[in-house]
């Protein structure tokens, strides 16, 4: 798939370039990044460049994960990078995924996360035909857990050993979001227990 540029009322939403290397190396370095999220070790500037060629443009062209770079419109710089991950099929037109970010400090506190997490969903839904965008997150990333909640997701529990983190296994939370949660329609029939 060709990477795509989305726009919100604060943000651009697009590729991932080799100019945000410096600001990649950084954001990984910040310990709460790499507490709550899976970033190379060391995560140097050979690490972020494989990051940006491989993992952002390479999900792209092979049509499996969808990285996006997110920037403020005001000065273009870069929030954090989001994407969607895991794209499965369990059958005809149920496709599945899961979200994946992290957000520079600098750039934290403001909405921003929550803006593009629901722009990403949006397009997610929209464009890939998704049904369900899954949120997980270690138990104990309250943030994270709050941005997803406030993005529209629905906890739905927790999975224990989910995650492996620094070597060991961790507990999880897991929200998932639907079309209708952000107004949208889905590509199949959604029947609610409580309908």
């Amino acid at each position: 798939m060709k990477p795509v540029t989305l726009k919100t009322e604060n943000l651009i939403l697009g590729q991932v370039q080799l100019a945000d290397l410096d600001a990649i190396v950084a954001a990984w370095a910040d310990p709460e990044i790499r507490r709550w999220t899976t970033v190379p070790v060391p995560g140097n500037l050979e690490q972020a460049r494989n990051f940006v060629l491989n993992t952002c443009e390479g999900g792209w062209k092979a049509d499996h994960h969808y990285v996006f770079g997110v920037r403020t419109k005001n000065s273009g710089d870069l929030v954090g990078c989001f994407g969607i991950f895991g794209v499965s099929t369990v059958g005809r037109s149920e496709s599945m995924a899961y979200i994946g970010c992290w957000t520079v400090k600098e750039q934290r506190g403001k909405g921003y996360t929550t803006e593009a997490v629901r722009e990403v969903c949006r397009w997610a839904f929209s464009d890939l035909g998704l049904v369900r965008i899954e949120g997980v997150g270690e138990v104990g990333n309250d943030a994270s857990m709050a941005m997803v909640l406030k993005a529209g997701f629905q906890l739905e529990g927790t999975l224990r050993g989910r995650l492996t983190q620094d070597g060991t296994q961790r507990d999880a939370w897991l929200a998932a979001l639907l079309p209708h949660d952000l107004g949208l329609l889905s590509v199949i029939p959604y029947l609610s227990p409580v309908d």
